[in-house]
């Protein structure tokens, strides 16, 4: 068993986003003619023709809802794809290799939603469930991080969050 758990944005909070972002906006929806797109809703890439709604997301503030941390300024608010309509969500709990590819930035938060720091993964390593799930050990180890968030070095977006087991 993995020492740590991925998380999808929940099908409820993706419910609500479909309605409003947020950032207070409906979300564009689009039809992906050419696929590829990382859908935050179940962990995958998109396929061509498939149809997604572009919305802004609060990954911190949405966690500290839930847990009372208070990411202050770190919060951060940014673009992410989901289903147009509901979807089944990731079909398991491990490093989800469908969502990297380029650069990515492992981002350690503690409990409070600050940033303890990050590590960047070239493509090859992200691509790599084993040597991810080593990293992720590795910054787990800290007893301060309480979660971190995978995130696309390029676009800077978040793509799916880690938690302790």
């Amino acid at each position: 068993m993995s020492a740590f758990r991925t998380f999808a944005i929940e099908a409820e909070v993706a419910a609500e986003l479909r309605v409003r972002d947020d950032a207070g906006r409906p979300p564009r929806m689009i039809t992906d003619a050419e696929g590829g797109s990382p859908l935050r809703c179940c962990l995958r890439r998109s396929l061509p023709g498939e149809r997604l709604a572009l919305l802004a997301y609060a990954p911190l503030r949405r966690w500290g809802a839930r847990t009372g941390g208070d990411p202050g300024p770190y919060e951060e608010l940014g673009p992410v794809f989901v289903h147009a309509e509901p979807c089944e969500g990731p079909d398991g709990t491990g490093f989800p290799v469908g969502m990297c590819g380029e650069r990515r930035v492992f981002r350690a938060y503690d409990a409070d939603g600050n940033i303890l720091g990050g590590r960047l993964v070239d493509h090859h390593v992200s691509r790599d469930a084993i040597t991810s799930e080593t990293i992720l050990a590795e910054q787990f180890a800290d007893p301060e991080v309480a979660l971190i968030h995978v995130r696309a070095v390029e676009f800077g977006c978040f793509l799916f969050e880690v938690h302790r087991a």
